[in-house]
């Protein structure tokens, strides 16, 4: 994950800043903020999030259920509509730069005929995602004729090489196969052909592995690892689970109350986190590289109301780490994105050095 060029503006300049700058990288995300109305008050789903991707590297995006990762997803893919959230209508700003195109002011149109050819997402749930009414094949198909002029006899032939490279068995006669005739494996399997069937440039993969046992969720995540491979497209994973982004991702971004709170490369923030947000993410994982001795350690509290929103920092009140900073600070001012290393930010009202000595002697032995 490269960062921004104009890394001011990353970590909180005014949008109009950012956007006095030309994109760098394949994507940029900047400043974008996705709010709902609703009839209790506005729901900021992402509040101002910001990050770049390179072609042929994978962004691991982590956080608890509602901290506005898969929103942050639909924004990307121009999802985002009146008819999904009834009148009231999704309220985007910032910039979304894909392949030098921004995507928040482009034509709906031109969006529309973008998905699939030059990005395309796996949903988490395929079998609502496919339609139930259609083959495996003629969905398939179908993917591809949207972008391409082509005969029936050429696209059954792509359509079957694609559910071949995908891993499904007797590719030629389970082309035609309904979806409901498949696995939950084999239909992820074949959400992802048809996700990879017109080679898209970026791969948003939404929860790819959560309803899948850990055998098949291996499969799919080598999948997933081999096809990026094949195709160099720009991967984003988007999960609650460590363990998958540890297996695929280059770098990692936690967001908490629809910001991000820490991004770095994966091994910086698995083995040198600098948020008590990411430590208390690590402390709920399991491991067995090492004998666990303790009970897991979970994160006190629930995840805050997107609607309400804790003033200052927005984690202060599941924070066992609250009170260390002096003043009333983690209440009242929200902290923002501070490089605490090569690539790797973190925003925290706690001193560096503070962080890296609780880390160190007291979060780290007990993990």
């Amino acid at each position: 994950m490269t960062e921004l060029s104009n890394s001011d503006a990353a970590v909180g300049e005014p949008a109009d800043a950012a956007a006095s700058l030309a994109p760098t990288s394949f994507l940029e995300v900047r400043d974008l903020k996705v709010h709902f109305p609703t009839d209790d008050g506005l729901v900021k789903s992402v509040d101002g999030l910001s990050f770049a991707l390179e072609k042929g590297r994978t962004l691991g995006i982590v956080g608890e259920s509602g901290s506005g990762k898969s929103v942050t997803s639909l924004a990307i893919m121009g999802l985002h509509t009146a008819g999904q959230y009834g009148k009231r209508r999704a309220r985007l700003s910032g910039e979304i730069w894909l392949n030098g195109t921004e995507l928040l002011s482009a034509d709906p149109e031109r969006v529309r005929r973008m998905r699939g050819r030059e990005m395309a997402m796996i949903f988490q749930d395929p079998l609502s995602a496919l339609h139930p009414y259609y083959s495996i094949g003629q969905q398939i198909m179908e993917a591809y004729r949207v972008h391409h002029h082509v005969d029936k006899r050429t696209v059954r032939k792509w359509a079957v090489e694609m559910l071949d490279r995908v891993g499904i068995p007797q590719p030629d006669k389970r082309v035609d196969s309904y979806p409901h005739e498949f696995s939950g494996g084999m239909r992820q399997r074949a959400m992802i052909a048809m996700s990879l069937v017109n080679n898209p440039e970026l791969l948003i993969a939404d929860e790819p592995t959560t309803a899948l046992d850990v055998t098949v969720q291996a499969q799919i995540l080598d999948l997933i690892r081999d096809l990026q491979k094949e195709f160099g497209s720009a991967v984003i994973i988007i999960t609650h689970d460590l363990g998958v982004v540890a297996e695929l991702a280059d770098d990692l971004l936690v967001m908490y109350g629809g910001r991000c709170v820490e991004r770095g490369p994966a091994d910086k923030v698995f083995y040198e986190p600098r948020h008590p947000y990411t430590w208390g993410l690590l402390g709920s994982m399991p491991r067995l590289d090492r004998d666990q001795r303790d009970r897991l350690i979970p994160v006190k509290g629930s995840p805050p109301s997107l609607i309400n929103v804790p003033a200052g920092c927005a984690f202060n009140p599941r924070c066992p780490y609250a009170d260390v900073p002096k003043g009333d600070i983690t209440r009242t001012v929200r902290p923002e994105l501070i490089e605490v290393g090569d690539q790797h930010w973190a925003a925290c009202h706690m001193p560096q050095g503070q962080r890296e000595r609780i880390w160190t002697e007291e979060i780290a032995p007990k993990l």
